[in-house]
């Protein structure tokens, strides 16, 4: 169970689990979302599988679609998108009395197998950036990723090698990193890109994305977004972090009623596309 050792609260009240985000390994990661049922990366899986599909069939593209993922933690969403695994399944891994039982490098060796043994046909390549220099590696260690950068892009511009990098991307995806971003971060990888790109963002309905949004406009990108839709995140940590959610929700603009006042965070999916007119 998580312990109140890895809880600090945002200015929006919600829990950050700073503990868990930059280890040797994602198994401590995995052991304390579990009570809280953390399932974004489950409902972005189809999401993003689909958004890549349709990516590669613009006009002018040309081989595999290359993915960025932001704010990509152990490469948990490139695990998904290039594997034949479920987050369960992922739970399941690293939360087993096996795992626990093996050093971070004997992690590393046993990941690397399980992961290439359950390769699908049909995957691309990804880019990783986080803030997070061990989660990072980790991912690109254990093959999750084909190029993995631990920079700050609120703080700090791209380094060449990143900006190289993104040149070659046709599609970003975030599922967890909205309220920790901003659109500075967007505004300096678009100035990075070359050709057309696709953002696919799953963004907390308690968070505001409408800076992000413009920035993304100032580059040509569009974006929809269905209100009618939601997908649950996770459930909250203390009826504190309920209460402000409700809170931030309602003064957002939406109904919590069958939401949040139930007691789980949900997100709306944001779906970005050159501007075709």
């Amino acid at each position: 169970m998580a312990t109140d050792r890895h809880r600090t609260r945002t200015a929006s009240g919600k829990t950050r689990f700073d503990d868990i985000y930059d280890r040797p390994d994602p198994r401590a990661y995995f052991r304390t979302l579990a009570p809280y049922a953390y399932e974004i990366p489950h409902h972005a899986q189809a999401v993003f599988r689909r958004t890549r599909e349709l990516c590669a069939q613009v006009p002018g593209s040309e081989g595999p679609v290359t993915v960025l993922d932001v704010c990509c933690s152990y490469g948990i969403n490139a695990a998904l998108l290039n594997h034949d695994l479920t987050l369960e399944d992922l739970y399941a891994h690293y939360t087993s009395a096996e795992a626990a039982a093996l050093t971070p490098a004997e992690l590393l060796e046993r990941d690397k197998e399980f992961y290439a043994s359950r390769r699908r046909a049909d995957a691309t390549p990804v880019i990783g950036l986080d803030m997070a220099e061990n989660a990072t590696r980790y991912a690109l260690d254990a093959g999750l990723l084909d190029e993995a950068y631990a920079e700050n892009l609120e703080r700090h511009p791209p380094s060449p090698r990143l900006r190289r990098a993104v040149a070659r991307t046709g599609l970003f995806t975030v599922t967890g990193g909205i309220g920790y971003i901003s659109h500075r971060t967007f505004d300096a990888l678009l100035d990075c890109t070359r050709g057309p790109v696709w953002v696919s963002a799953f963004v907390l309905r308690t968070v505001p994305y409408r800076r992000i949004v413009e920035t993304l406009a100032a580059h040509g990108l569009v974006t929809a977004m269905d209100p009618a839709r939601t997908y649950p995140q996770r459930l909250f940590t203390s009826p504190e972090e309920r209460r402000e959610a409700v809170r931030q929700v309602i003064l957002a603009g939406e109904d919590p009623t069958g939401h949040e006042s139930e007691g789980r965070y949900y997100t709306h999916l944001y779906e970005s596309r050159p501007r075709t007119d």
